[in-house]
């Protein structure tokens, strides 16, 4: 795994790597425990995936639960793609979608690459380990918007690069929700200080 402090803007994986549209073409679940590890750069931006959450179209906590509206049409198209959606009308967040109507949040990453401008849009009273840690903190250091909805994750610039060995998984119930919350979707990397909260008590599944 990339030490954190890096800096620089250039792609930290060879475009090899870039992870296909066919890998996120599976329920969320999976996906989302498959992540934890992987790299997400976004325009020079970025860091080591430590914290996701995933969600299906029969999960009432789900955007995708009622069916395909305007604002979550994303979910419903090509895998591989972004879901962007705005959290109590302040932070943007950002998900990859899945199979029909799956979408996984990220959570939380490791800031590897682009640090000096992750640090310009949070502010620089944010701490290395509090920079992204959390998924409105997250989109708010990439410079997420609404723009970035339905964007593919296909290039260097704007990807997803496949872990390059496997690690250790943690998994517990999803966070900030009021439905469905007995699910154990929420997955973190073993050890991770950069996740957004604790895994207490959690099993390596």
């Amino acid at each position: 795994m990339t030490q954190s402090g890096a800096s620089g803007g250039a792609a930290p994986r060879d475009p090899m790597l870039l992870l296909p549209a066919t890998a996120f073409d599976r329920p969320a679940v999976t996906v989302a425990r498959a992540l934890i590890g992987a790299m997400l750069v976004l325009r020079g931006a970025g860091g080591v995936v430590v914290e996701t959450e995933a969600y299906a179209p029969d999960d009432p906590a789900s955007h995708s639960f009622r069916g395909q509206r305007r604002g979550n049409a994303a979910m419903f198209g090509p895998p591989g793609r972004a879901y962007v959606y705005r959290s109590y009308g302040v932070h943007w967040c950002l998900n990859v979608v899945c199979a029909r109507g799956h979408a996984v949040l990220f959570r939380a990453i490791e800031p590897t690459v682009g640090l000096a401008e992750m640090q310009a849009r949070r502010g620089v009273r944010w701490g290395l380990q509090e920079l992204c840690s959390g998924p409105g903190r997250l989109g708010q250091a990439l410079g997420i918007g609404p723009k970035d909805d339905g964007a593919p994750f296909d290039r260097a610039e704007f990807g997803l690069f496949a872990a390059p060995a496997p690690v250790p998984v943690v998994a517990g119930p999803r966070i900030g929700i009021s439905r469905a919350t007995e699910h154990p979707w929420r997955f973190g990397l073993a050890g991770s200080r950069f996740l957004s909260r604790r895994f207490p008590g959690a099993e390596l599944p």
